[in-house]
């Protein structure tokens, strides 16, 4: 029964501000990410940035869990961000929160994703003949093990009690293309970095020349 009421707690939708109208401000919308302290790409400087997570720790605009994000009034933001987020959701449940990124955008709008590249992961445990306790990469979160890559930060799982920040499916840059295209995007852009990540740029409808001038220098993109 507490755990039942708890759940509630957290996965209920809660806005902590209301949603203003008539700002010429474009608007993004950062899914997942914990904090405002922690930073989103540069390009988004100047946007109204409106975070929100399930937890209410780091003090969200909207509490609520990203699988009921239909629940909420769509239509609204010219991007989305959700960096890191994605693996804590199974399978079917992903596609569900990618609905949910088509939902909160408007008719231009693009969703800017990054989970770990498990296709990388496993090919430098395999080269470089590692454990899954050994460090893959230094984060400003502490040394980053492949396990945690794999299965969610252990330190940020045990302290918080909470097994949402447990990572309960796993990309490469094909299968992530794959649920996006899956889940309603018409147009997706793939890169990958040191850090073991796959990041995607995937477009509610064709790009517009605003977002290729945008997001062109950073992703290498540019009109076919």
């Amino acid at each position: 029964m507490l755990m039942s009421l708890i759940k509630d707690i957290f996965s209920a939708p809660r806005a902590a501000i209301p949603i203003e109208e008539g700002i010429d401000a474009k608007r993004v919308l950062n899914v997942g990410g914990g904090s405002k302290t922690t930073p989103i790409p540069d390009y988004f400087a100047g946007w109204r940035h409106d975070l929100l997570d399930i937890d209410p720790r780091g003090a969200p605009d909207i509490v609520c869990d990203a699988r009921r994000l239909e629940e909420l009034s769509g239509n609204r933001y010219d991007a989305v961000y959700c960096s890191h987020n994605l693996e804590h959701y199974y399978r079917h449940d992903g596609v569900k929160v990618v609905r949910g990124f088509l939902h909160m955008l408007n008719e231009t709008g693009f969703a800017e994703i990054r989970v770990p590249d498990i296709a990388q992961v496993i090919a430098v445990l395999h080269e470089q003949q590692l454990d899954l306790d050994d460090v893959l990469y230094h984060s400003p979160a502490g040394p980053i093990p492949a396990h945690d890559i794999l299965y969610g930060l252990q330190t940020e799982i045990q302290q918080s009690g909470q097994d949402f920040y447990a990572h309960k499916t796993g990309f490469t840059p094909k299968s992530l293309s794959k649920m996006l295209l899956e889940g309603g995007f018409r147009k997706v852009f793939l890169t990958t970095d040191a850090l073991l990540a796959v990041h995607a740029l995937a477009f509610k409808a064709e790009p517009t020349s605003e977002q290729y001038a945008l997001l062109g220098p950073a992703w290498n993109i540019r009109p076919d």
